[in-house]
């Protein structure tokens, strides 16, 4: 078996061959190592490269626009869900970015220093903290929201439109059968 390092390295290296059809290295390497087990490779290998795929955009906005903005992913999450549904208490925005509590606690308190949002206290409830953007917050997504979408072509290059739609769909269907919901 090849060390980590051998994996991390090729993992996104697509593999040429009339056998391997362009799939990732890292593909081939865990087919070879389990390949004598019962697995559902078709299976293993889609979820598998949904998890490479984010985690490759992620890494690569970070890097890029997101560090220029001085934000991180989650950072920007949280700016985006409050643009797009507007002030929320702590409980569903958390829900809303995917994050802890306690993440979401420790990021708010970042975006605080820079002026991006702000927390309050319901008076009808002390216990509620509600989270909204500042002004400066707001002109901040809304200056990286359009490089953003280009980045997000970027990263769909070479996908027609008929098949940005289709793998949008068919992650739709992952994602339902995630959030065990049905759709």
């Amino acid at each position: 078996m090849p060390d980590n390092s051998s994996i991390d390295s090729r993992s996104s290296e697509p593999v040429s061959g009339p056998q391997n059809k362009g799939i990732l290295a890292a593909e081939v390497d865990i087919q070879a190592r389990l390949g004598d087990r019962s697995v559902d490779f078709e299976s293993l290998h889609a979820v598998s490269n949904i998890y490479r795929a984010a985690s490759s955009i992620r890494r690569t906005a970070e890097r890029g626009i997101l560090a220029e903005a001085n934000l991180s992913w989650g950072g920007f999450t949280i700016l985006w869900v409050l643009w797009i549904w507007n002030d929320m208490d702590t409980a569903r925005l958390a829900a809303e970015c995917d994050l802890a509590k306690g993440t979401l606690t420790g990021m708010l308190s970042t975006l605080e220093k820079q002026d991006l949002v702000s927390r309050s206290r319901l008076d009808s409830d002390r216990r509620k903290v509600i989270v909204r953007l500042t002004p400066a917050g707001k002109r901040r997504i809304e200056s990286i929201v359009p490089t953003f979408n280009l980045f997000e072509a970027e990263m769909t290059e070479g996908l027609t439109s008929d098949e940005k739609q289709t793998l949008s769909s068919l992650l739709r269907r992952v994602i339902t059968n995630a959030s065990g919901t049905t759709g």
